[in-house]
């Protein structure tokens, strides 16, 4: 079964520096049909102005994933951490007992464009920890590449959850067949661009909840950037 989630459709909130589109519950914005699926609890798709962003604030017992598509997001945590996220980078951050951080756009003149994805742990109460990855374009192109897992495999970020995320930057005419192992379920995000799954038209914001079936197939007829996320 296959159920599209429309990027129009998404809650939306806007506070002047911050533009965002929220796919499931989140804040203010509740909605019933879609709070969270699986482990899968937040994709926020925001654009934050020039100079403006997060001011210090807490999490604790989440996985937290930024992933940047246009501009640089500057992060700095309690841990000690600061560091610039720009496209083609992946940051993880693992609350665990608790965090602080703030996150502000990096430029005095440009926006930054990422989505933030949060994932219900399988642990509670682990040391919190920061992990930050470049994955080269060439790596995505054409394919899905594992980006985020819970064993860490193919150099991939580290998480405490029986999920796998996958990042890939399709060109037109590419065409992947991916298992859905038992009863796993499967969510696509498209970032940008415009992609078909099985017998469903995705456009740029637009995600997809695949439940009860063995595969799905991704075919571009044009430039798609994507991502999937393999939950329990």
């Amino acid at each position: 079964m296959l159920s599209v989630r429309k990027g129009h459709e998404r809650g939306h909130s806007y506070h002047g520096w911050l533009d965002s589109y929220h796919s499931f519950s989140f804040s203010n914005y509740y909605d019933p049909e879609h709070s969270g699926f699986s482990k899968l609890l937040v994709i926020n798709d925001d654009r934050i102005a020039p100079g403006a962003g997060f001011a210090t604030h807490s999490h604790r017992d989440m996985e937290i994933i930024t992933y940047v598509l246009e501009g640089a997001l500057e992060h700095k945590d309690s841990l000690g951490t600061g560091s610039v996220i720009r496209p083609g980078e992946v940051q993880l951050m693992s609350a665990g007992t608790g965090i602080s951080h703030s996150e502000y756009n990096a430029s005095a003149t440009e926006p930054v464009h990422l989505l933030q994805i949060w994932i219900e742990p399988n642990q509670l109460g682990v040391k919190p920890r920061y992990q930050q990855e470049r994955f080269p374009l060439e790596e995505l192109q054409g394919h899905l590449r594992l980006v985020v897992s819970p064993d860490g495999r193919e150099q991939s970020l580290m998480m405490h959850q029986d999920a796998f995320m996958y990042a890939g930057q399709l060109t037109a005419g590419d065409l992947i067949n991916y298992s859905v192992n038992g009863a796993r379920k499967v969510y696509v995000q498209v970032a940008d661009g415009e992609l078909n799954v099985n017998d469903q038209h995705l456009v740029a914001g637009d995600g997809l909840k695949v439940l009860e079936t063995d595969e799905i197939r991704l075919a571009t007829h044009q430039a798609a950037h994507v991502l999937l996320f393999d939950l329990p």
